[in-house]
């Protein structure tokens, strides 16, 4: 039975979840339009939440807040 590839990784996407990142930078990217400080600029992604990222989303989508707060949250 033949393997296929990965889907693609969205940026504007949540690796873990599939939920809005919000991502300022990608956001930039997509419309041009200059935005804030993204909101993860100020946020704590702890090693386990890290952990979690698949290999090909390192480097190439953002965690959603959601995510990283149930993780802040489960690391209390």
């Amino acid at each position: 039975m033949p393997t296929h590839p990965p889907p693609p990784i969205d940026p504007e996407r949540c690796p873990l979840c599939g939920g809005n990142n919000r991502c300022a930078m990608e956001i930039e990217r997509a419309t041009g339009e200059p935005q804030p400080p993204c909101w993860c600029v100020s946020e704590t992604f702890t090693p386990a939440l890290l952990a979690r990222l698949p290999e090909a989303a390192r480097g190439a989508a953002c965690i959603c807040p959601a995510c990283v707060k149930a993780a802040l949250d489960a690391a209390r």
